[in-house]
C-alpha cells in the first residue's frame, strides 16, 4: 500500500472541487432539468403523464444532501459508448495525418492525382478511415435512436459516502474471491474519520505518471479507488481538490459544497439551510446564473485548484492517530 503512494493531510480544506464536477452541471442544464420536472408534475396532476421506458430503472447513483453513491454502467453500455468515442477520435487522427502523406505521394508518383486518390481510397482509405467512421456512426446511431440496447442498470453501487450517518460503505460483490451467486451484496462499512486519502502514481502506456485518489481504511482492508469518478491524470491538484471536496461534503458542521448540483438540496440539509438563512444566500444563485458568469466561475475554480496547497498543510488527524510510516 505504500509503494508509489502519498498520504494526504486531513483538515484545513479549501472550498474547491474537481472542475469537471462544475462543468457537468451548468446553469443551462439545471434550468432544463427544472423545466422537465415541472412538465412532469403538471402532467401527473392532469393524469396524462406517460412514464418514460427507463424511468423505473435504478442506476444506483445518488448525489444529494444525504449520500454520494457511485455506480458504473454495465460493460454492455460502455461498449457502445467506447465504440462511438474511439471511432470518432481514431477517424479524426487518421484523417489529419493522411492529408500530408497523400499530398507527398501525389508529388512523388507519375500517376495522375485523381487515379492515385481513387486507388488509395479503394485499397487503403476504405479501411483506415472507413472502419473508425463505421464504428463512430454505429455507436452514435445506437446511443441516439436505440437506447434500449445500451441503457441498462448496473449490478449495483460501488461505494457510498453518507453525509447523514458519517459512514463510508464499499459494496462487496465477491466472497473470498468468488462472485456471489445468490445475488446478495455485501457491505464493508466504517466511519469516515477512520479513512486516509492517498494519491497513487502509476505509469500509463507511454510512461507518463498518472495520479488517482484512493481512500484506505487504517485498520481493515477497505479501499476505494476514485479513478472511475475522476479520471487519472498527470497532475496531482485535481485529486487533492477531490479530497477537499469529500471532506467538506462529509463535514456536517459546515454547509454542503456550494455547487450547482446541490442547490435544490440545500433547504433539506439542516446545517446548510441555517447557513443560507443567516448569510442571506440567494436560493437561485446557480439556476439564474448566465452562461458568461458561469464560465468565469469555472475559470476561477480552475485557478483555485491549480493553486491548492494540500502538501503544505499539517495533518490534523496526526493528533489522534499514530502513523507507522
Amino acid at each position: 500500500m505504500r509503494f508509489a503512494k502519498v498520504r494526504l493531510p486531513w483538515g484545513n480544506t479549501d472550498e474547491v472541487c474537481p472542475v469537471s464536477f462544475m462543468e457537468d452541471y451548468s446553469p443551462t442544464d439545471i434550468r432544463h432539468q427544472a423545466k422537465v420536472q415541472r412538465q412532469r408534475e403538471e402532467q401527473i396532476a392532469n393524469t396524462n403523464y406517460t412514464p418514460t421506458p427507463y424511468e423505473s430503472i435504478d442506476f444506483h447513483i445518488r448525489d444529494d444532501h444525504e449520500r454520494f453513491r457511485h455506480a458504473l454502467l454495465p460493460a454492455s453500455s460502455h461498449f457502445w459508448l467506447f465504440m462511438r468515442l474511439l471511432g470518432k477520435w481514431i477517424f479524426y487522427i487518421c484523417f489529419i495525418f493522411s492529408i500530408p502523406g497523400h499530398i507527398s505521394l501525389i508529388s512523388l508518383v507519375s500517376e495522375s492525382w485523381w487515379e492515385l486518390t481513387k486507388n488509395l481510397f479503394i485499397e487503403y482509405y476504405s479501411w483506415l478511415l472507413g472502419i473508425p467512421l463505421l464504428c463512430w456512426a454505429l455507436g452514435s446511431i445506437v446511443i441516439k435512436h436505440f437506447p434500449s440496447l445500451w441503457i441498462k442498470p448496473s449490478r449495483g453501487p460501488i461505494w457510498e459516502l453518507n453525509r447523514r450517518t458519517g459512514l463510508v460503505t464499499v459494496f462487496d460483490y465477491k466472497n473470498n474471491g468468488e462472485y456471489k451467486k445468490n445475488g446478495t451484496i455485501g457491505e464493508l462499512t466504517a466511519p469516515f474519520y477512520e479513512f486516509d486519502a492517498y494519491i497513487a502514481t502509476s505509469p500509463d502506456s507511454q510512461g507518463m505518471p498518472m495520479n488517482v485518489l484512493y481512500l484506505a481504511h487504517r485498520y481493515r482492508n477497505i479501499v476505494i479507488n476514485f479513478g472511475a469518478l475522476l479520471c487519472p491524470g498527470p497532475e496531482v491538484q485535481p485529486a487533492c481538490a477531490l479530497w477537499d471536496f469529500i471532506q467538506n461534503y462529509m463535514d456536517v458542521s459546515r454547509p454542503l459544497p456550494d455547487l450547482p448540483q446541490y442547490e435544490e438540496y440545500r433547504p433539506l440539509d439542516p446545517t446548510t439551510a441555517e447557513y443560507d438563512r443567516r448569510t442571506g444566500r440567494n436560493p437561485r444563485f446557480w439556476i439564474d446564473m448566465d452562461d458568461a458568469t458561469f464560465k468565469q466561475v469555472v475559470r476561477e475554480m480552475h485557478q483555485r485548484v491549480d493553486n491548492i496547497d494540500t502538501f503544505q498543510r499539517p495533518n490534523l488527524m496526526a493528533a489522534y492517530v499514530m502513523y507507522v510510516d
